[in-house]
């Protein structure tokens, strides 16, 4: 199974009420939980050796990424509501680092528009507004790590 494969994976998870998803074949395990404050992503492959010739191969120990709850975040001193991260990974706010960034202070953001993305394990997760409003406060500077629930702006409901 490739990257493109595991994203689409974890996409179709996010925009469903799928709590937990396990595929397994006879090279490889996939299991997504998520739901839980403690969320584990399985993920195992048979390794194979670039040598022909090699008489045994073993497979390799199932990477485990375990993430740990994030510290109770301290309550935003504007009103509004908080778009927290659902990842961890490092955060961007532009598609690129010579492109706009997809959303600024002030700026009025509809349901559904990419406010940022962030990026885990090299795969780009786009993170957009769950309503309509304007943007009141940016938490995170650009290219800094999150963790998971960590707030990433603060939008007033329109």
């Amino acid at each position: 199974m490739d990257i493109k494969e595991i994203k689409s994976l974890i996409k179709m998870i996010m925009e469903t009420d799928i709590s937990e998803f396990e595929l397994e074949s006879t090279d490889e395990k996939i299991r997504i939980k998520r739901g839980e404050p403690h969320e584990v992503v399985h993920y195992q492959a048979a390794q194979i050796s670039p040598n022909p010739t090699a008489q045994h191969v073993q497979p390799a120990p199932a990477p485990v990424q375990e993430m740990a709850p994030a510290p109770a975040a301290a309550p935003p001193e504007e009103e509004g509501k908080s778009i927290t991260s659902p990842i961890v990974g490092t955060f961007y706010r532009a598609p690129a680092p010579d492109a706009p960034p997809y959303a600024e202070v002030g700026q009025v953001v509809e349901k559904g528009q990419v406010l940022c993305i962030i990026e885990a394990m090299k795969l780009m997760n786009e993170i957009e507004s769950e309503f309509r409003g304007r943007v009141i406060r940016i938490c995170k500077e650009n290219a800094q790590p999150v963790e998971f629930g960590d707030v990433l702006f603060v939008v007033e409901p329109i």
